[in-house]
């Protein structure tokens, strides 16, 4: 019902807009346009519409948007879908660093230009395969437009761009000075965010032939941790028994389960005569949670420690300098900065993981199992004093002492420009030279030297032993902990220089027109190293090896046609030739607009396009261990626990071990897309569009499910045992398996877009507009071989991508502004549609109620959840504006989420349903 009754209520207020349309007076004619560069084509034309589908946001509506980032901006797109990345992903490989996945495709997927031009991708692959572009470094003050193209643009801007292409166009000149200042607060009194901007600018084009442009802006905002909403329904719990969850949820630990117990507080021995975990006492002091029966263990919650939003302190530079040299030429540079610094707090450390890294000779396997390994189980020696037993036995813990893990990113961007454009021969040309790199230092607190600690637990020959746990603590020495707890450290940088030069023209005269062309030219160097944590390469401390290195060089020539073969017909054709080290790529896109009338057209293209082997994929020194949730095959056959496993083994955090490999072929893609375009009334417009993807040959880790199934899967020592009471090898708890990168099959996407805009003259009450992005997605599969194919249109998979955030069939955005004299107000709608809360469809319900019913409800379906954003300003004088914004104005609380790992019991597209009321409110004076 709620979601039937968001559509019927988004599609009323367009018709109404539209009813209202056709009995407003007539309005003035509108300018002729002048001939401007659309993203997707490098020629310039009178009209904005060509025949792929672009969405333009001006600087106005990202004013009116009351968002605080470009990338806050972005992610409220219809288009944008599964793999992008959220400010609250902490726990992620990128963490502090933001991105859009257009189609749920991913953000590698996601071309991101910069004015144009590529840039300098984050220093930290996305789940360590993914290589993207950080929003987060886009500076929002200096923001001229963004444009959006939604379809293929290979054959344009070579590799990256399968799903589409975001051009963050920034401001080019600019007279005069404006200084901004801001602030916010939410609705329960934390996560205060603070911005103050300036820019200045001096020098007119026309008549001076110069202009110098420079922006400044810093910003900070406040970290949320989960337990401040304890009060906000489920927001940010880990533990759901309120709510009718068994008490180990995914963010639950402690516990004993299947036999082993897991990370507690306390600490855990194993007796040596019965093989059960026996707990040390001093629960009470440790954990927040209400606990269950004495003989489970000592249950904690990871709401207790962690983050929902970073704490995140910025500044962005954005200069740009013009100078018109004659007539004809006109000289430019641009000098970027940006330095952006977070930090995220994660759990204590636990005692007993499990962490794989390089395979070497002292180590083939490249796995160390410090909770059961044989040799490397940590153990609590014979003559420690909190072992009673006189032998060796098997330990486990979490060093609540030590506190939580908290990861520091500092990232640091900086590009610069130096080009010249301008006219020669009957040529408009733009040549430039563009390097950008970024830099970051990660820092993780709080890890643990695990040869040290293996040594004070069990040696007493140790310097360090004995190291006390649990309720004992305060025993140890600040030496101790000087050598077991450390930092774990890494600088990754990535690098990349291009020159690139395109030129257009009129051919000569057709029917419809003048015939134009472009042509270019790319040259591009990419450096890639980001080395893995300082201890992670042999295993030494509590976190697993994420390394990738890699130099790649690009050599690129395009050209491009734009005929008007009739008044009412255009039809477009671009290819492109890309040479990398080890391979070509020709890639070809062809379009078609046919306008009938001057207020309706109909449009379509076809593109192919690619994208390379990233560094993080193909380098031989690239390796990263990634986590989602699957289904344990061998554990929960058909979501079954058998006799001995549990619950927990039917939706288990799995890690996967992902090695690079040179032998990967680039992924290719092959998309249509068929629309039309429609002013039926004055002041209306319309656009509607049918799309398809199919990414081949794509470049992905053996599915978590599958590798689970391996038979090389390194699994605890808590064998099940059959109905005769003999031991099954091998089907102990799920630790950790190997997902190796390859080509597998393909992804074949189909959609619709539907964009209305209204615009309204009102006499003496001003102006309004009303706009409404509809997004609905028909079909999203991914077939990794003939006869294995998951459908996740509508469900909460692809869970293997970034956060879990699911696959909702409709994303759709509404807008309406009001204008009057000096007021302006807006207020924005954007919803999103249930989703099955299952894996892909046709599979089990991927969570359970205690007693085994679906969850969260009896249809196994995550609701719909609606937000709404509300925003005003008061140009007080022509100099000072006064302006605010409530974002989720009614406070709605997002929908309970048990399995996305992106966001604490809530789902990340739904941050503003986890966060609470927003309040915003500042002022920008001119002079």
């Amino acid at each position: 019902m709620i979601k039937q009754s968001a559509l019927a209520q988004a599609v009323a207020l367009a018709v109404a807009a539209l009813a209202v349309a056709q009995n407003a007076a007539a309005q003035d004619a509108n300018a002729p346009m002048q001939r401007v560069e659309i993203t997707g084509s490098s020629i310039k034309r009178a009209q904005a519409e060509t025949a792929s589908p672009v969405q333009v946001v001006s600087r106005e509506d990202l004013a009116k948007s009351g968002k605080a980032t470009v990338a806050e901006y972005l992610q409220t797109l219809t288009s944008d879908g599964a793999g992008s990345l959220p400010t609250g992903f902490g726990n992620g490989f990128a963490a502090g660093s933001t991105a859009v996945s257009l189609r749920g495709l991913g953000a590698t997927s996601t071309l991101v230009l910069l004015n144009g031009r590529r840039m300098a991708p984050f220093a930290r692959a996305d789940d360590g395969q993914k290589t993207f572009t950080d929003l987060s470094t886009v500076p929002m003050e200096a923001v001229e437009r963004i444009e959006i193209l939604k379809d293929g643009a290979s054959a344009t801007y070579g590799a990256d761009a399968i799903a589409g292409v975001v051009n963050i166009i920034l401001r080019k000149d600019f007279t005069g000075t404006t200084v901004k200042v801001e602030g916010g607060e939410s609705g329960y009194k934390d996560q205060e965010q603070a911005k103050a901007a300036i820019t200045w600018g001096k020098g007119n084009l026309d008549t001076d032939g110069w202009n110098v442009l420079v922006n400044a802006e810093v910003y900070k905002s406040n970290e949320i941790l989960n337990k401040d909403r304890k009060d906000r329904a489920w927001i940010g719990h880990g533990d759901l028994r309120a709510w009718g969850y068994p008490l180990t949820t995914q963010f639950a630990a402690g516990d004993i389960r299947s036999g082993v117990a897991g990370a507690t507080p306390t600490g855990a021995i194993r007796n040596p005569n019965t093989l059960a975990y026996e707990y040390l006492p001093g629960c009470e002091q440790f954990s927040e949670s209400v606990q269950p029966v004495p003989a489970n263990g000592c249950v904690w919650h990871q709401d207790q420690f962690r983050s929902m939003q970073p704490q995140i302190d910025g500044f962005n530079l954005y200069t740009r300098g013009t100078l018109n040299i004659s007539s004809d030429l006109q000289a430019y540079a641009e000098f970027g900065h940006s330095e952006r610094n977070t930090h995220f707090a994660l759990t204590p450390p636990s005692i007993s993981p499990t962490v794989a890294f390089v395979p070497s000779a002292a180590n083939p396997t490249g796995v160390i199992n410090w909770g059961s390994g044989a040799g490397t189980a940590i153990v609590l020696g014979a003559t420690h004093p909190q072992n009673p037993y006189g032998v060796p036995v098997r330990v486990r813990g979490a060093l609540f002492d030590v506190g939580p893990q908290v990861r520091y990113a500092d990232n640091a961007f900086t590009r610069v420009v130096g080009g010249v454009k301008g006219t020669w021969a009957g040529w408009d040309f733009d040549t430039a030279l563009t390097y950008s790199e970024s830099e970051l230092d990660l820092r993780y607190t709080n890890m643990l030297n695990m040869k040290v600690l293996y040594d004070a637990l069990s040696n007493k020959s140790s310097p360090y032993f004995p190291f006390y746990l649990g309720a004992q603590a305060g025993q140890n020495t600040a030496a101790q902990y000087a050598a077991i707890v450390t930092d774990a450290k890494s600088k990754s940088t990535t690098k990349l220089a291009t020159f690139d030069i395109k030129a257009s023209r009129e051919l000569m005269q057709l029917p419809g027109g003048m015939l134009g062309v472009a042509v270019g030219a790319e040259h591009r160097r990419e450096k890639v190293d980001n080395p893995s944590l300082s201890g992670t390469m042999t295993g030494d401390i509590n976190a697993s090896y994420v390394a990738a290195k890699g130099d790649t060089s690009v050599s690129a020539f395009f050209v491009e046609l734009a005929a008007p073969v009739l008044k009412s017909l255009e039809l477009s054709a671009a290819a492109r030739y890309d040479r990398y080290d080890n391979f070509n790529s020709t890639t070809p896109k062809v379009g078609i607009k046919y306008t009938p009338t001057k207020t309706f057209a109909l449009r379509g293209t076809y593109s192919e396009g690619f994208r390379a082997p990233g560094p993080a994929e193909s380098g031989a020194e690239s390796q990263s261990t990634g986590t989602a949730t699957a289904r344990d095959p061998i554990r929960c056959p058909g979501g079954t626990p058998l006799p001995g496993a549990n619950q927990n083994d039917c939706a288990a955090s799995v890690s996967a071990v992902k090695v690079g490999n040179p032998n990967l072929k680039p992924e290719t893609s092959k998309g249509v897309t068929l629309g039309f375009v429609w002013d039926p009334f004055d002041g209306t417009s319309l656009a509607l569009d049918g799309w398809k993807i199919k990414r081949e040959n794509e470049i992905n880790p053996m599915p978590y499910n599958e590798a689970a199934a391996l038979p090389t899967a390194v699994r605890s020592d808590n064998n099940l045992k059959d109905a005769n009471g003999n031991v099954i090898p091998n089907s102990g708890s799920l630790l950790i398996s190997k997902a190796p990168y390859r080509n597998s099959s393909y992804t074949d996407i189909k959609g619709v877009d539907l964009d209305v805009k209204q615009r309204l003259r009102l006499g003496d009450w001003g102006r309004a507009t009303i706009g409404m992005t509809w997004t609905h997605i028909v079909s999203w599969l991914r077939a990794e071989n003939a006869t294995t194919q998951y459908q996740y249109a509508g469900t909460h998979g692809n869970c293997d991508t970034s956060n879990c955030a699911g696959t909702p069939k409709d994303k759709i955005s509404l807008v309406a502004s009001w204008d009057r004299n000096d007021y302006s107000v807006t207020a924005t709608v954007n919803y999103r549609s249930d989703m099955k809360n299952r894996l892909f469809d046709g599979d089990l319900c991927a969570s359970q109620m205690l007693g085994g019913k679906p969850a969260p409800n009896a249809e196994c379906v995550l609701p719909s959840f609606t937000s709404v954003d509300l925003s005003a300003r008061w140009n007080v004088s022509k100099q000072l504006q006064v302006y605010g914004s409530i974002s989720n104005l009614f406070d709605k609380i997002a929908p309970l989420d048990p399995l996305t790992y992106g966001g604490m019991s809530y789902n990340p597209m739904d941050a503003s349903g986890a966060v609470g009321r927003y309040f915003k409110a500042g002022v920008k004076y001119s002079f």
